[in-house]
């Protein structure tokens, strides 16, 4: 019950996280470094949990994340429900913290903020994560929001699907003369590619389909961290990869690009996962997420 956990203890938790140090978090909520740690050993002692990793900087265990959810969830509440009532006095804009993958980001996500109603005062803090690990982001409450291609729900979220967006084998037409010579599932083994960064398998998926299972890519590959900076290299002639539609076709048009196997895409469904809060600026969010993502994703 909401009544065993002393929200002053769970904030001074939450504060912990935030700072990444003790001496940091008794700063921000002024108060002595000794009264940080007696209020976190009293509320693992009332948990029976341990709930912070004491590193540099302090993480929180997999309990400490729940009640790092908690504390923004209640802090989420606790804004609204004082605008609602007219209390807040401060006249401060509501922070909403999304994340986002990066070529949801670069192709379509942007449009979200504009469909906000601006009388909201809303302003975003956006995370840029693989839309595989935007959900970890969600589970330790860093977040609010966060557009995944998981279906599964985090605990305490509602999820909705997006739609699905779809990316295209591509080259430089100079790369793709060079090298394409002969069956596309032989010749992709041994041809450079690009990839977003070492986490990224997008490119092995797709050869481990062509191949049925026995191989991936090529080792040969340039790590290249954002979506533009992706789609220029591909485009520069270093490699090859897998690009989204939006951002392939008016360079496939341009004659920067071309297909390496026409007709063969690739379609990764996109959720969007939120707290379970009666929040009006995360409803509001969700309206534009939802509308936006109508526009430019497939059914």
């Amino acid at each position: 019950m909401m009544t065993d956990l002393p929200l002053d203890q769970v904030r001074t938790l939450l504060a912990v996280v935030d700072e990444g140090t003790f001496d940091a978090a008794a700063a921000a909520l002024h108060v002595t470094p000794s009264a940080i740690s007696q209020r976190v050993k009293a509320l693992e002692q009332r948990t029976g949990r341990v709930l912070l990793l004491r590193t540099k900087p302090v993480r929180p265990t997999e309990s400490g994340e729940v009640l790092v959810r908690l504390a923004r969830q209640v802090a989420r509440l606790e804004r609204d429900a004082y605008e609602e009532l007219g209390l807040s006095g401060t006249g401060e804009p509501t922070r909403v913290s999304v994340a986002v993958n990066a070529d949801s980001l670069a192709t379509w996500f942007l449009r979200v903020l504009t469909r906000v109603p601006e009388e909201l005062r809303l302003y975003f803090e956006l995370r840029r994560e693989d839309e595989d690990h935007t959900a970890a982001l969600l589970r330790e409450g860093v977040v609010m929001a966060a557009v995944t291609s998981s279906p599964d729900p985090v605990p305490g979220c509602s999820v909705r699907s997006l739609g699905r967006m779809r990316y295209l084998p591509v080259a430089a037409p100079g790369f793709a003369a060079r090298h394409l010579d002969g069956p596309l599932e032989q010749v992709l083994l041994d041809l450079p590619m690009v990839a977003f960064d070492r986490r990224d398998d997008f490119q092995d998926g797709f050869v481990r389909r062509l191949t049925r299972g026995r191989s991936s890519a090529s080792p040969l590959r340039h790590y290249v961290p954002t979506s533009e900076g992706f789609v220029e290299t591909v485009a520069a002639g270093l490699g090859w990869g897998l690009v989204p539609e939006a951002q392939a076709e008016p360079l496939l048009r341009e004659g920067r690009l071309v297909e390496l196997a026409p007709g063969r895409t690739v379609d990764v469904p996109l959720y969007w996962q939120q707290w379970k809060l009666d929040s009006p600026a995360l409803a509001q969010v969700a309206e534009a997420v939802t509308a936006a993502a109508a526009q430019a994703l497939r059914v």
